[in-house]
C-alpha cells in the first residue's frame, strides 16, 4: 500500500568496538564469521579512541559521576589546557602515568585548588574506563579501523550507521553515545568543513534504553544529559530527530519528555501507569496498556484529537503458520 519494498537497507554500515584479544577482533555479541564477512565487503568497521584526538571528550567519562563541587571538571580543564606537563602526553598509557603523579601526597606543580584526593578519584574513574581496548594508540585504516567522530563527520544522505555498544560497560557506553551525539551536533551546527548542501537535512538518532542517559537520577552536571536536553528542545530546528525507547517513561527527565511530540505505549505495568505522566490518558486506554499484545501500541500525538490504537503486522514467516 505504501509502495515500499521488502529489501534490506542498502546503505547500512556497522561499527563494532575494537578488541585486542586474540580470540576476537571485536568486542561484540555478534558472530565473528558474520562480522568478518561484513568487514570483507567494507560494510563493517572497528572503532577506536586515540588520546591526541579524543582527549577533549574526557568529560563524557564522568556523565554518571556526581560532581557538585566541580573538582572533576577542574581536573579535566587542567588536562585539556595542557597544564602540569599534560601537553607532552601522546597516549592513554602515558596519560594514566601522568595522572598518577598528581595522586601522590605532597605533589607540587599542579593546581593548588585541586586536592590529591580529587586526583585519586579522577584516576579511579578513568582507569576503569581505559581498561577497554577501544582506547588505543592509533587507528589502522587498512584494517578497517576508524574513529566514530570521523565517520559521523563524513555521513552521507540515506546512510544508516549502526553502532554496537551492547557489550561495553555502562560508563563506556555513555562515552561512545556522548561522542556520537556531540559529533552529530557539531556537524549540523556547521563546525565541520563540509558544504551545507552535502550534509543530510535530517539525521534521526535511535536510542535504546534512554533511561541510562537522560533519567531523573542522572547528575545535573552530566554533559550527555545536557546534550540530550538541547537536542530535544531545539534539535528539530537543526534537523536532528531523537527516537528513543525506554521501559519507564516516568523516569525520564521532564524537559526531554516535555519536548517529545509523539508517544507510543506498549504493554505497561500497573505501577508505571499510576505515575503522574499518565494522568491525562483516559482510563480505558490505561487498562488496555496492561494487556495489549506484542506489536500493538497506543499512540499519542498533538495532530490526533484522540489516542490511537495501532497494530504492526506480524513478520511474513509468522503470518501463515500452516503455509
Amino acid at each position: 500500500m505504501l509502495g515500499l519494498s521488502a529489501d534490506p537497507f542498502q546503505n547500512a554500515k556497522y561499527y563494532y568496538p575494537y578488541s585486542n584479544q586474540s580470540n576476537s577482533k571485536t568486542y561484540s555479541y555478534g558472530q565473528d564469521n558474520d562480522i568478518e564477512a561484513q568487514i570483507d565487503t567494507n560494510k563493517a568497521f572497528k572503532y577506536k579512541y586515540v588520546f591526541e584526538d579524543d582527549k577533549l571528550n574526557l568529560d563524557l567519562l564522568f556523565s554518571n559521576i556526581e560532581d557538585s563541587t566541580g573538582t572533576m571538571e577542574s581536573i579535566i580543564n587542567f588536562i585539556i589546557t595542557e597544564q602540569g606537563g599534560f601537553g607532552e602526553v601522546v597516549s592513554w598509557s602515558q596519560f594514566i602515568n601522568k595522572v598518577s603523579e598528581f595522586t601522590k601526597a605532597g605533589k607540587s606543580g599542579g593546581d593548588k585548588e585541586i586536592s590529591v584526593m580529587s586526583w585519586r578519584k579522577f584516576k579511579r574513574v578513568v582507569t576503569k574506563a581505559l581498561n577497554n581496548s577501544i582506547f588505543s594508540q592509533r587507528v589502522v585504516i587498512e584494517k578497517n579501523e576508524v574513529r566514530l567522530r570521523e565517520s559521523i563527520r563524513d555521513i552521507q544522505k540515506n546512510d544508516i550507521h549502526v553502532i554496537d555498544i551492547a557489550k561495553l560497560d555502562q560508563d563506556t557506553q555513555a562515552f561512545v553515545f556522548g561522542d556520537v551525539i556531540r559529533a552529530i551536533y557539531e556537524l549540523k551546527l556547521g563546525q565541520e568543513e563540509r558544504d551545507e548542501k552535502d550534509i543530510p537535512s535530517k539525521i534521526v538518532i535511535f536510542i535504546d534504553e534512554l533511561n541510562k542517559y537522560a533519567s531523573k537520577d542522572i547528575p545535573k552536571n552530566s554533559p550527555i544529559l545536557r546534550q540530550i536536553i538541547d537536542i530535544s528542545e531545539r534539535g528539530r530546528s537543526l534537523g536532528i530527530i531523537l527516537f528513543s525507547v525506554e521501559q519507564f517513561k516516568s523516569a525520564i527527565h521532564d524537559r526531554v519528555k516535555g519536548n517529545c511530540a509523539t508517544h507510543a505505549y506498549g504493554r505497561t505495568n500497573a505501577i508505571e501507569i499510576s505515575k503522574p505522566d499518565y494522568k491525562f490518558i483516559p482510563p480505558v486506554y490505561k487498562n488496555m496498556m496492561t494487556r495489549i499484545d506484542p506489536g500493538e501500541y497506543i499512540i499519542e500525538h498533538p495532530v490526533f484529537r484522540s489516542i490511537l490504537n495501532i497494530k504492526f503486522p506480524r513478520p511474513l514467516y509468522r503470518q501463515f503458520p500452516n503455509g
